[in-house]
């Protein structure tokens, strides 16, 4: 059984929109693209490149995949070959035609769909961006592990990791290290009993 990752960017009050540039996500009017761009270090771009640099089969909503598929084929940036050459298995009920090679739908409903890709053989799934579909697979406990890099700062508005309505759910921190830039980059896996307790004194 294939394992599901997701990756992703966050501030510290948990806006994951448009890490990546102004014109990124500008849904909700949106004006803090690009928040991500100004912490980038040798580290971070060692990190990345470990969690992408063995087989994976890539998982996207269909807005990060129109994101992706604008950029990713017409540049010679560093990981454009390894997205480009991967898998990609896209939820989307509006778009009907994948331009963007080895590209293709999720049959079915999502979570059946994506429970049907966990089922078979091949490398583990890798979630990027698309917060609407996280949220879906939170809600269907889909998510294996997340892996997250959290910047030092707050927004205050925009789409959120753990949007409202998010399940109640443990985690164990499998593995964490800080950039010199004060991002956090860190590992959890799913399935982790929630710890409950009282710091009340007895009566």
């Amino acid at each position: 059984m294939r394992q599901l990752i997701v990756n992703t960017f966050l501030t510290l009050d948990g806006v994951m929109q448009a890490p990546g540039g102004p014109d990124e996500d500008r849904d909700g009017g949106f004006e803090h693209g690009g928040w991500s761009v100004g912490y980038w270090d040798d580290q971070m771009q060692q990190t990345m490149g470990e969690l992408m640099g063995k087989p994976f089969d890539l998982v996207l909503g269909r807005k990060t995949y129109e994101i992706f598929a604008a950029h990713w084929p017409h540049t010679d940036e560093p990981g454009a070959d390894v997205l480009n050459n991967a898998t990609k298995h896209v939820a989307s009920t509006t778009l009907t035609e994948l331009e963007w090679q080895n590209s293709h739908l999720i049959e079915g409903d999502v979570p059946s769909g994506i429970r049907a890709l966990k089922e078979q053989d091949g490398p583990e799934l890798q979630v990027h961006g698309s917060g609407d579909l996280i949220q879906t697979l939170l809600e269907h406990d889909l998510i294996d592990e997340l892996r997250l890099l959290t910047f030092p700062l707050a927004l205050g508005t925009g789409k959120r990791l753990f949007a409202e309505g998010t399940m109640p759910a443990g985690f164990e921190v499998t593995r964490s290290q800080v950039s010199s830039t004060g991002v956090v980059m860190a590992s959890y896996r799913s399935g982790a009993e929630i710890r409950y307790g009282s710091f009340a004194l007895d009566a």
